[in-house]
């Protein structure tokens, strides 16, 4: 299946209109990433990008789903975790326009078949936890790297997993260790967002 913009699977959109006041209070208390929405939004700095994500669907990822894409970003997405995608967010996601393939409960051949659609087209970045989006890239669409800018990684196994890649020479594509900042060990780490 070749996807188009707009294309999802979520589990049920009648539960959008619950997703979306999710998303509307994550919003509320995430003014640095909607200050970056309202600056560049206008300007579109990522147009003409495939921003391609593997991250848990909540409300807050969904904040930065859709501040990527007001900022230009053809966005396509799936759950990096089976049991903690949000349908609720899933389903907002989808009827706002994103292309998103996540639902909670996911078996594994699921899973990947959502990764799958994610990079039915090349991305120019991937952002994902776990690394199960990478993976898959390296192993069964080596081909898409030529076109991968970069990518970032939040978890510690994951950049483990990557540098033993990079140390073998096997890495396609450089990739940006998130877990390794500052701001990720004093905030995140700490409080959760």
């Amino acid at each position: 299946m070749n996807h188009v913009e707009g294309q999802y699977k979520v589990r049920d959109l009648s539960l959008a209109d619950k997703g979306r006041m999710r998303i509307e209070w994550a919003e509320s208390r995430m003014p640095v990433l909607m200050r970056l929405r309202e600056e560049y939004a206008q300007s579109k700095p990522f147009a003409g990008y495939k921003i391609t994500g593997c991250l848990h669907v909540t409300k807050e990822t969904a904040v930065l789903i859709e501040t990527l894409a007001a900022c230009g970003a053809k966005i396509s997405w799936s759950g990096c975790n089976p049991l903690s995608t949000n349908d609720e967010v899933a389903a907002a996601l989808a009827l706002g326009g994103s292309e998103i393939y996540a639902w909670y409960g996911q078996n594994v051949e699921e899973f990947y078949w959502s990764i799958d659609r994610t990079i039915d087209e090349a991305p120019d970045t991937t952002l994902d936890d776990g690394a199960d989006l990478i993976f898959t890239i390296h192993k069964r669409f080596p081909h898409l790297a030529d076109h991968i800018i970069g990518g970032s990684e939040e978890t510690t196994t994951g950049v483990q997993r990557l540098r033993a890649m990079a140390k073998d020479g096997k890495l396609l594509y450089p990739v940006y260790a998130v877990n390794d900042t500052e701001t990720k060990w004093d905030f995140d780490n700490v409080y959760g967002t």
